[in-house]
């Protein structure tokens, strides 16, 4: 008989998730007045609470720094290259939703 423990399926489940940045947050990317919620789109860290964007294949991520280098993420203190891009997407986001 084959066990499977709860632990086991929820570490599949939440390694099959692609994390990728909150849209609900695209209003606070490039503000840089740290108003970024974790998992919130960051341009750097001035943008998150927690003062860390964390690059997550090459987008900035707001992130714990506990967690900066869990789920693809490849640590604190990403700087976007693409800043004005990015920041315009993020205002485009805004405006389609709303908010």
């Amino acid at each position: 008989m084959v066990r499977i423990s709860i632990a086991a399926v929820l570490a599949f489940a939440v390694s099959t998730l692609a994390l990728s940045p909150n849209n609900a947050g695209a209003k606070n990317v490039g503000g840089g007045n740290a108003q970024q919620f974790i998992t919130g789109g960051c341009v750097n860290n001035a943008d998150c609470q927690s003062a860390c964007c964390a690059n997550l294949s090459g987008v900035g991520i707001c992130s714990a720094e506990a967690a900066a280098f869990q789920a693809g993420k490849a640590g604190c203190n990403f700087v976007d290259p693409n800043a004005a891009a990015t920041i315009a997407a993020a205002k485009a986001q805004v405006a389609k939703q709303g908010f």
